[in-house]
C-alpha cells in the first residue's frame, strides 16, 4: 500500500512542478493537425474519413478541436501522414 501511495505522491509532485514551469518533469506531445494531414492529400473530410475508415463526425471533431485523438488514433494518423498510400493498401487489405 505504501508503494502505491509513493507512486501517486511522486506523480502529484511532478505535476505540480510541471505546472510551475519545470518542463523537465513532464512530457509534451506535439499536437496532431488532422486538417493539415487531410489537406496535404487534397481530400474532403468525407473522402478522408471514408478512405481511412474513420467516422466522419470524429474527423470533424478532431479538426474543429472539439476532441482530440486518443493514443491509438494518433499513431494511426501519424502513419497516414508519413505513408498515406501504404496505409491505404493495408486498410484495403484488412478491412472489407
Amino acid at each position: 500500500m505504501k508503494r502505491a501511495f509513493d507512486k501517486i505522491a511522486a506523480g502529484l509532485n511532478d505535476a505540480i512542478a510541471y505546472a510551475e514551469g519545470d518542463t523537465a518533469r513532464g512530457r509534451e506531445t506535439k499536437p496532431i493537425d488532422v486538417r493539415a494531414i487531410r489537406l496535404s492529400m487534397n481530400l474532403t473530410q468525407s473522402e478522408f474519413a471514408k478512405r481511412y475508415r474513420l467516422p466522419i463526425g470524429t474527423v470533424r471533431d478532431w479538426e474543429q478541436r472539439r476532441s482530440q485523438p486518443d493514443s491509438g488514433s494518433k499513431i494511426y494518423l501519424r502513419m497516414i501522414e508519413a505513408e498515406p498510400a501504404r496505409v491505404l493498401k493495408i486498410v484495403e487489405k484488412v478491412v472489407s
